[in-house]
């Protein structure tokens, strides 16, 4: 504390007193004040002043605890107002003061004055003169003090000023309140207004004894969101302060002790309130934070008013600058490069409810755990069957609807990551499993947090953590708003409802089953399923919602490199590029909604078919991308052509399984089929389109009136809910609807869009194409789908001819055909399976004359000869009537630029 001595008069005069200064702290009462020095490394040193040769009244005093039959004891008249004016004219101002006098107790009493010398006001003077204190009784004016005090005093009088104006003064005096009888009623009837007070106490750096105004509630107020270090009382009584607790007390003290302030009630805590202290200079909390003496607390940030964000950032202030309390501060993430600390990634798997996989922009997987919350689990006793294995994702309430929210929002879709902490590795111990070490970060897509919005639907819950534990979700506060809004509403875990109940049939290996589900999955045509897991580029287990049941399904078509597996004694080496397919099928289609259509099943219960993602079919995917290879079987589907023209782009480029691809002489790639007897079994078709190469769609007449009549109902449908124009955003691979440009409305399928205005379509009832501008297409009503009745278009193409290279005489044929037999009906016979699509030969149905032998004597096309023995009578017919054609030299040969 500064201090300064004065001396005046002859050295054998007497002694002046000491002039000393401070800083005053605190008013106790009308005639006592505490003063301080200034802070030098630490609080400074503190004395309490009492004046001398005057008397203010007593202020009100609680009753002891420890005194059961002691009473609360009131205020004196005016000493309220006299603790008042001396707080509101000194609190942290300099004084300056002389002691006077020193009892054997060691209180000191002395002169004080208002500056930094005894030319100031002085204290006692001005309270006798404002009648708010009185001289001692006893004392004599036998010095120039007592003198003006006592003339103070007659002024006072005169003036009927304070204690000597009429009454008795009983208006002076507060009626305290030192409890609350219902707090949380008391917090709520202020709707969080700011409350004038007065800063009576200071306990620690975060928590007060406030005086609120006007009714002169005595509460005790902690600092909402915040915890500052605190004392610990010993055994003996004593008080152990944590470190820096001594500062940040002193440091609320500076600003705050016996301040008018304002403070806004924002809950309460037993009689304890938690609240936001307003000063004109700044807002307390915030400022304890940001210079390290605080951190923030989980149970109390959610009520503070003005935001937890504010005091999360203050606070992180203070650890980046590692101020006082933050001195040994190291950031979870302090070891990291800021490109593994932020980055965008591609979400190629959920894990589970708390879980992703990502993929970087290095190509490198990478396991991210959503940052402080808990997925879904059982609690409780587990009552599951004790001989039935536990499937966590359908037996676990809400863990299903948790991961199909993630997998629906996130697959295959650019994240935001921020990773908040590393968890390092953890041994097993009786009741806790292993865990390796887990990047944990948040996760945002479109500006949306992905653990906010989960634990906001009740999907999962938020981790508790010690106060001291700065391993956590950089955005909790968030996080725990989100769980009480759950909480709140009922929603998901916090529902009183019965629990969601999801019965999956596992049927994959169940022969048995298999066989039963087999025929129905066959009459479904394409079904929706999810890709639960790849096991290798052709093998893959599906979910299917529809049926509810999990299967195994094995691509159609295609022969993949085998992967490695365990055999009993040995590991058996997966063949090259088995991991290549296997990844290639995952970052594809794992996780993804596809389509998918069983054709058969194998010995093992293992449904067999094709799938295909956004239009595209799987198998045709993997051979372009020569990752496999056409198998035989293939010959007999619709999409064999589709497999051997990407195969052979996939062989001239030799890559990965046609790496060390040598070219056959083309004589040796000529299919040669299992020699069997020719089969004449023409059935009824109705052409509907021919196209360009020739090729020619029919309809089986057998099922035309079904097609008549869902045409009937579909556009009876249609008229009665029209689709709303531009509503109808178009997909390559969907089924819509399309009207024609005889204003009717047709089934089609997209297989291009190059634009709004240019949506190339294909009328699968008819086989003709058209584009189109999205305005004229809508969404096929699923009463009117596929699986109502299949596309009724198929393509077919002529057996036993070639069709011209020559453009014009190309258009000849076609035109010959089209004159023939377009729009009529025919008789057809399926002669053998080709690229693409069968081959027939076709008659005209009153007649029973082959079509294609017709264009032959026509001379429009030329004969394909094949060496199967079973088509030797009809190529020998049809060579005939070539030779014929030669002869008379008619249109093809006359066009052929090398002539017959």
């Amino acid at each position: 504390m500064a201090s300064s001595a004065q001396s005046g008069g002859s050295s054998g005069g007497p002694a002046v007193p000491t002039v000393q200064r401070g800083i005053v702290k605190m008013v106790l009462s009308g005639c006592a004040i505490i003063v301080r020095g200034q802070p030098r490394g630490g609080p400074p040193p503190e004395r309490q002043i009492n004046l001398s040769n005057i008397r203010a009244g007593n202020l009100a005093r609680r009753a002891a605890v420890a005194q059961p039959d002691a009473k609360d004891t009131p205020d004196e008249p005016w000493a309220f107002p006299a603790r008042e004016f001396l707080r509101k004219k000194l609190i942290g101002k300099e004084v300056c003061f002389t002691i006077e006098n020193k009892t054997p107790q060691g209180r000191e009493y002395g002169m004080i004055y208002l500056g930094k010398d005894t030319n100031g006001e002085n204290i006692a003077e001005s309270l006798v003169a404002e009648g708010l204190a009185t001289r001692r009784e006893g004392m004599r004016a036998n010095n120039p003090e007592q003198n003006r005090l006592a003339e103070c005093e007659e002024q006072a009088k005169a003036s009927k000023k304070g204690m000597w104006s009429e009454g008795n003064g009983s208006h002076t005096i507060r009626d305290l309140k030192y409890t609350i009888e219902n707090p949380r009623h008391f917090v709520d009837s202020h709707h969080q207004k700011p409350v004038n007070a007065i800063i009576e106490h200071v306990r620690d750096g975060s928590v007060v004894r406030a005086l609120l105004l006007p009714d002169y509630y005595l509460v005790t107020v902690m600092l909402s969101g915040i915890k500052c270090p605190t004392f610990r009382r010993e055994a003996d009584g004593s008080e152990t302060p944590e470190p820096f607790a001594a500062e940040a007390k002193f440091f609320t003290e500076s600003r705050l002790l016996q301040r008018d302030v304002q403070i806004i009630l924002e809950s309460c805590h037993n009689q304890n309130i938690l609240g936001t202290i307003l000063h004109p200079n700044g807002n307390i909390t915030e400022l304890l934070l940001k210079e390290g003496f605080a951190r923030c607390v989980d149970w109390s940030i959610a009520v503070y008013t003005r935001g937890a964000e504010k005091l999360r950032a203050a606070e992180r202030f203070a650890k980046e600058r590692r101020l006082r309390i933050w001195r040994d501060y190291v950031a979870p993430t302090a070891n990291l490069d800021q490109k593994d600390k932020q980055f965008v990634a591609k979400v190629m798997q959920v894990l589970n409810a708390d879980a992703i996989v990502v993929k970087l922009n290095s190509g490198d997987y990478k396991t991210i755990h959503l940052s402080s919350i808990r997925p879904p689990r059982l609690e409780g006793e587990n009552t599951q069957d004790k001989n039935k294995k536990l499937r966590p994702l359908y037996d676990i309430p809400y863990m299903f609807e948790a991961r199909e929210f993630l997998r629906k929002k996130l697959i295959g879709k650019k994240v935001n990551v921020t990773v908040d902490y590393i968890r390092p590795a953890s041994p097993a111990t009786d009741t806790v499993p292993a865990f390796s070490e887990r990047t944990c970060a948040t996760v945002t897509i479109g500006g949306i947090n992905i653990a906010e919005a989960l634990v906001s639907k009740g999907l999962a819950t938020v981790i508790r953590y010690r106060q001291d534990d700065d391993q956590r979700s950089s955005h909790y506060d968030e996080l725990l708003a989100a769980e009480a809004r759950a909480i709140k509403n009922g929603k998901g875990l916090h529902s009183k409802k019965e629990v969601p109940i999801h019965r999956v049939a596992d049927i994959s290996g169940d022969t048995q089953k298999a066989k039963q589900f087999l025929p129905f999955l066959q009459r479904a045509g394409r079904s929706e399923a999810v890709v639960e897991y790849v096991f290798s580029g052709s093998r893959l287990k599906l979910y299917l919602p529809k049926e509810t049941c999990l299967i195994t399904f094995l691509l159609a078509g295609i022969e993949c490199p085998r992967g490695a597996r365990n055999l009993p004694g040995l590991v058996q080496e997966g063949e090259p590029f088995s991991e290549e397919a296997t990844l290639f099928t995952k970052e594809l289609v794992l996780q993804r909604e596809v389509e998918v259509e069983v054709e058969s099943m194998d010995k093992a219960g293992n449904f067999i078919g094709w799938l295909h993602i956004d239009g595209a079919n799987l198998s045709v995917l993997l051979v372009e991308h020569a990752l496999s290879k056409v198998h035989f079987t293939a010959e007999r589907s619709a999409y064999y052509k589709s497999l051997l023209s990407a195969e052979e782009a996939a062989k001239q480029k030799k890559e990965k399984v046609w790496a060390h691809y040598e070219e056959q002489p083309v004589e040796e790639l000529m299919p040669v089929l299992e020699e069997k007897e020719r089969s004449a079994s023409y059935k009824p078709v109705f052409v509907t389109e021919i196209t360009d190469d020739l090729h020619f769609y029919v309809q089986d007449v057998e099922t035309g009136t079904q097609l008549e009549k869902l045409m009937e109902n579909m556009r009876n449908d249609i008229a009665s809910h029209p689709p709303v124009e531009g509503s109808y955003a178009p997909r390559r691979g969907e089924f819509c609807i399309a009207k024609f440009v005889d204003g009717e409305w047709y089934r089609a399928r997209v297989e291009k869009v190059e634009s709004p205005a240019k949506v190339h379509v294909f009328y699968i009832d008819y086989g003709n194409r058209e584009i189109l501008p999205s305005t004229r297409l809508g969404t096929l009503p699923p009463a009117f789908s596929t699986r109502v009745l299949p596309a009724q278009a198929t393509e077919y193409a002529f057996a036993f001819i070639q069709v011209p290279q020559d453009e014009d005489a190309r258009t000849d044929a076609v035109d010959s055909v089209v004159r023939d037999i377009q729009n009529t009906q025919c008789l057809l016979n399926v002669e053998h399976l080709s690229a693409g699509c069968p081959h027939v030969t076709l008659q005209f149905a009153d007649s029973k004359g082959d079509v294609g032998l017709g264009l032959v004597k026509e001379g429009l096309v030329m004969v394909e000869v094949r060496k199967e023995k079973q088509f030797q009578k009809v190529i020998t017919e049809y060579l005939n009537a070539q030779e014929s054609a030669k002869s008379a030299r008619v249109s093809f040969c006359l066009r052929s630029p090398r002539g017959c």
